[in-house]
């Protein structure tokens, strides 16, 4: 009896947990109640353009300051990382309170070097970027008949020559009447009432309202400097104000002061709390971006099973076809061999570089481990757009943790390759802790010099810089260390057949074996090419990306694809007894990155082309190369150690002497 009632009580609780609201609250994202009346302070974030790339602190402009000072908020690792600096605001408002005609502040007269700042942040279309409740202000625009969506507003716009701020806001907050999450009032009365405690009433009586919408409308207003000298924060201006975003009507001149007022309505909203976001996430014409995804998906996945049967039939017939003779025949054959079973006596020959390979490959499996479990995490919704900052500093985390698969599967590959031997295993073990994030490290600080330079916010600070480092060195090392030791205990892979002592020469071939591996990337390409556009529009044009369901299931089939299709190019080289498939194998899937790196050039030329000036295409490029070099990484290793694996079994499965 009381195994049925716990049952009942647990069936009874995930039930609630998915119908209450739509939705399910993670940790740390529960609705905040406010009461009628409360204080809600608006925060702002850098500015912004997709013109340049390049984030600006917000009160690198001449904006009105709180009285109380410019402070930051708490900022996680990843927002740093991100170029995100949260601020608070002097805008303020009270809940469900509509307030119109506020006047903020009035700027001294602009400088020289005030203007011209100004009309350059005009020029470069940079976007403020507002917070409330930890929603981006959102603006809505007409353009054909369709209504376009976009976070924060424009900082002015320039029309005839001639440069004008938006120094009036006009904000709507949607607000939706709290809720009090009482168990048994949801799932009704009976058993599950009793076993289930309700939640206390200690404010239930209290009116409260969360807050599900963000809207901003910009207005260039003329205000009259001269009648508000005396007027302080938050007071009335002393005459009306008609908000059209229409016209522009306040031009920006030298040695002018620019007056600031906004105006806040709040609006009662059907939104539940759960689907506050979905107005960020919509996309225009997203079925049609769906259903090209799903016809690549299965595209791909037809031409990857035509792949794989014709393979195991091929493989499987020749294998059959010699164990199905007597050992004359096949002592008769041996002399007549041809084909893979040639390469007998070399395909386990050392390759060329092994510590390098095996460096790669151990950094592979810790960039590719580290995808997956992120994208799966973001997949399930623990990295939600609401929590900024947590996909990056989620990738961080997971990177450090996983140096230990790195060191193990890379000294245990060195270790077969060199028949057992424990030696240098220390130093493979560094090498793979200091390859891949000094890389990293290399083009981070080069394009963080830029930034500097720039005095943007995206620019990592020096005490982050070195908290990075302490990062890298007290937790990923040791972890890696670690591993590597893990790898030199375990036993090495054995071998199935012996390696002679003289090479055999490799035929001449009629095209170039490099050829064909660079061709190889073109399938893998072809199963992300489409979810690439998504990335690249959220990373590059400030979009929210949010279908981590998809991307891991475009992730999973990359990751089949690139194995089918370095194990048919390892088999095709041992068929024209060309021995030497180690690298050629990773690079047959790694090449993938070399069609990325070139789709992003044409991103850059033909959906960027409004990017300014040098330093933004050089920040671009450099972060492209830094994608590109993870991705090689992590493709490689999925066809290398596919190849390794059949190669093993295809040469332990049919005896040759």
């Amino acid at each position: 009896m009381e195994f049925s009632h716990r049952l009942r009580t647990w069936v009874l609780t995930i039930f609630l947990i998915f119908q209450s609201g739509y939705g399910w609250y993670l940790p740390g994202s529960y609705p905040h109640k406010y009461a009628v009346g409360d204080t809600l302070g608006v925060k702002v974030n850098s500015l912004t353009s997709i013109d340049t790339e390049i984030p600006f602190s917000y009160y690198s402009l001449p904006f009105c300051q709180p009285q109380d000072g410019v402070k930051d908020s708490a900022e996680n690792l990843g927002e740093l990382l991100m170029g995100d600096r949260i601020e608070n605001s002097p805008y303020q408002f009270k809940m469900y309170t509509n307030e119109s005609e506020i006047f903020l502040c009035h700027t001294g007269p602009l400088s020289g070097d005030q203007f011209n700042l100004l009309k350059k942040r005009i020029d470069e279309m940079y976007q403020v970027n507002l917070i409330l409740d930890n929603l981006p202000a959102i603006r809505y625009t007409k353009k054909e008949g369709f209504v376009l969506r976009w976070t924060g507003y424009p900082v002015g716009i320039k029309v005839k020559d001639v440069y004008y701020v938006f120094n009036h806001l006009k904000f709507k907050v949607l607000v939706h009447k709290y809720e009090e999450p009482n168990v048994a009032r949801v799932m009704g009365t009976g058993d599950g009432a009793e076993v289930i405690p309700t939640v206390a009433k200690s404010d239930s009586d209290v009116p409260g309202y969360i807050i599900v919408g963000f809207e901003v409308i910009p207005c260039s207003f003329m205000h009259n400097a001269d009648s508000v000298k005396k007027s302080k924060m938050y007071e009335k201006y002393p005459a009306p104000i008609k908000c059209d975003p229409t016209t522009v009507a306040m031009p920006v001149n030298e040695k002018q002061p620019i007056v600031f007022t906004y105006e806040v309505e709040f609006e009662e909203s059907d939104i539940k709390w759960p689907s506050r976001w979905d107005a960020y996430l919509k996309m225009e014409g997203s079925k049609v971006h769906w259903f090209s995804i799903l016809n690549s998906l299965m595209v791909i996945t037809f031409l990857a099973g035509i792949v794989l049967v014709i393979f195991l039939r091929t493989v499987r017939r020749d294998l059959t076809r010699y164990e199905e003779l007597d050992k004359e025949a096949q002592a008769q054959m041996n002399e007549e061999l041809s084909g893979w079973k040639l390469v007998v006596g070399d395909v386990f020959r050392a390759p060329s570089n092994a510590s390098l390979l095996c460096i790669m490959v151990g950094d592979g499996v810790q960039i590719l481990g580290m995808a997956v479990v992120t994208i799966l995490f973001a997949a399930l919704g623990f990295m939600s757009p609401a929590s900024r900052g947590t996909l990056i500093t989620g990738m961080l985390f997971f990177y450090m943790i996983l140096g230990i698969a790195a060191g193990y599967v890379a000294v245990r590959l060195w270790r077969t390759i060199g028949c057992g031997d424990h030696k240098g295993w220390v130093s493979v073990s560094w090498k793979v802790a200091c390859f891949f994030p000094g890389i990293a490290f290399l083009i981070l600080t080069t394009l963080n010099f830029l930034l500097w330079g720039s005095h943007s916010t995206g620019a990592i600070p020096f005490s982050l810089f070195v908290i990075l480092l302490l990062l890298w060195f007290c937790i990923s090392v040791p972890l890696t260390l670690i591993g590597g030791y893990l790898g030199a205990k375990a036993p090495h892979i054995e071998y199935p057949v012996r390696t002679n002592q003289i090479p055999r020469e490799i035929p001449a071939q009629k095209y170039p074996s490099w050829l064909l591996v660079l061709g190889a990337g073109t399938l893998p390409f072809g199963t992300l090419f489409i979810e690439l556009f998504f990335i690249m529009s959220s990373i590059w044009m400030g979009r929210v990306y949010y279908v981590f369901g998809f991307l891991f299931i475009v992730l999973m089939l990359l990751v089949v694809v690139c194995a089918e299709v370095s194990l048919v190019l390892t088999y095709m080289h041992l068929c024209v007894e060309d021995w030497k498939w180690w690298w050629k194998s990773f690079f047959a899937s790694g090449s993938v990155a070399i069609y990325i790196f070139l789709y992003s050039i044409n991103y850059l030329v033909f959906d960027l082309k409004s990017l300014s000036g040098p330093v933004s295409a050089t920040l671009y490029l450099g972060y492209s190369l830094f994608m590109v070099v993870a991705i090689m990484l992590a493709t490689g290793t999925v066809g290398f150690l596919s190849s390794f694996w059949f190669v093993h079994y295809l040469f332990s499965s049919v005896k040759l002497d």
